[in-house]
């Protein structure tokens, strides 16, 4: 997912633990495991692995994987820490190697993340998964003809809609284009249905899925982050951006109150009770949305900001990527379990049936009705060619920028600023993090 999700904290995965909200013990199968080096007893020495890993959302479907690992590797333990949210899991990680606990496996977003970690990821280039790597997932993480980062995934996002409420307010064809949004829109709330709902407590809502678009719908949108970083182009007055602005618009007049009060957890359960009939997410909310209402009906719309009738895609990417401390003394073993992973029958089983996961390796099937109906729609897209780009990875400072966009983006929904103060705003945001 995204990975994204409401800051939570750290978890171990070993015992029962509540995704995102608990503190466990070491994951080890009986006592007196030590840091990364190994020790004696129950079947002799062993070797810990140490895994720092943000996706809360998988942590009980994670926890098992390691339990299957473990069985067929005696004598490998695996301590797994999940925590949440993209700028808590960034600080607690720096926070990791400055102090004496670093990681031997964590995860990297790729591009300006790769710079800014690159001196303490191991090369992978040699692994055997490497060569089944789909084209998409292996860009983010390939540096001077190398790849440091085994994919997570493949996922996308758009508005998610429930079918049963749009045939309840008589849409009858889904909306491709702003207009007929607004027109579904009309048709909603004429039914007594709230056609949003909109969780703007979430800083990467914002900042990262919603402030994508108007980068994605650039003619270039890498030769126009470039030109943002040479100051050849600028953010206030594209006309990109200000067609986005208008889709910003309509979400919020016809949105759900007290958007920024509104969570993840709390945005993906009112979605799934009913609540409304669509909302801004990714194919990673299926198991929530599932768990929480199983006879729901799902499918992803595409989020126009105009009525160019090629506006019919979705942002698709990698969310993100395992990656290997290159110092660390277990390194092989953690390649190993990697290796594992991605190329073992349980691994493969788990990417699909128990994570929910659109592989990135081609040699990893996905059957339809074992990822859910998002997953499919979002594999759907991608064999028609249909998808834009991810590109916060990109943005100058990482996070950083991100927040400070949805700081404005916020400012905005509050009323406090205007579009062209929030616009202004991003360049702000943009100018004092890039690299002069």
């Amino acid at each position: 997912m995204n990975k994204w999700i409401k800051p939570g904290l750290a978890l171990t995965v070993a015992a029962a633990l509540a995704a995102g909200c608990s503190t466990a013990p070491d994951s080890g199968q009986g006592g007196g495991s030590t840091n990364n080096g190994g020790s004696s007893g129950g079947g002799g020495t062993k070797t810990t692995i140490k895994m720092f890993q943000f996706k809360v959302e998988f942590a009980d479907q994670l926890k098992k994987l390691v339990e299957e690992y473990q069985k067929e590797n005696p004598n490998v333990i695996i301590q797994v820490e999940s925590v949440g949210g993209g700028a808590d899991y960034g600080a607690a990680l720096k926070a990791k190697f400055q102090g004496n606990d670093k990681p031997d496996i964590f995860n990297n977003g790729g591009y300006n993340e790769l710079d800014l970690w690159m001196e303490n990821l191991e090369d992978l280039s040699d692994q055997p998964w490497v060569k089944d790597l789909v084209d998409a997932a292996k860009e983010p993480m390939t540096k001077n003809g190398k790849i440091y980062g085994q994919p997570l995934n493949l996922e996308g996002y758009g508005f998610i809609y429930n079918k049963d409420l749009f045939a309840k307010a008589g849409i009858t064809e889904p909306p491709k284009t702003i207009s007929q949004l607004e027109e579904a829109a009309k048709k909603l709330q004429a039914a007594g249905i709230t056609p949003f709902e909109n969780g703007y407590g979430e800083w990467w809502v914002l900042g990262n899925h919603f402030a994508n678009l108007p980068f994605a719908n650039q003619k270039d949108p890498n030769a126009f982050i470039a030109g943002l970083n040479s100051g050849s182009e600028k953010i206030p007055g594209n006309p990109v951006f200000d067609q986005w602005v208008k889709l910003f618009d309509l979400q919020l007049q016809y949105g759900n109150k007290n958007p920024l009060q509104t969570d993840y957890k709390t945005q993906v359960t009112e979605f799934a009770t009913g609540k409304a009939a669509m909302t801004q997410q990714g194919n990673w909310t299926q198991t929530q949305i599932t768990q929480t209402n199983p006879d729901i009906k799902v499918g992803f719309l595409p989020m126009p900001i105009s009525d160019d009738p090629s506006q019919d895609k979705l942002p698709v990417g990698v969310p993100n990527n395992w990656v290997v401390n290159k110092n660390s003394p277990v390194k092989e073993e953690a390649k190993k379990f990697l290796n594992w992973l991605a190329t073992s029958e349980t691994g493969k089983r788990y990417m699909v049936e128990e994570f929910k996961f659109i592989p990135a390796f081609k040699s990893v099937t996905a059957d339809e009705q074992k990822v859910g109906p998002l997953a499919a729609d979002i594999m759907k897209y991608v064999k028609d060619n249909k998808t834009m780009t991810w590109n916060w990875f990109k943005f100058p400072g990482g996070e950083a920028s991100s927040k400070k966009f949805a700081d404005a983006m916020q400012a905005y929904i509050a009323k406090k600023q205007t579009k062209e103060q929030m616009l202004t705003n991003f360049q702000q945001a943009w100018d004092s993090l890039k690299t002069k």
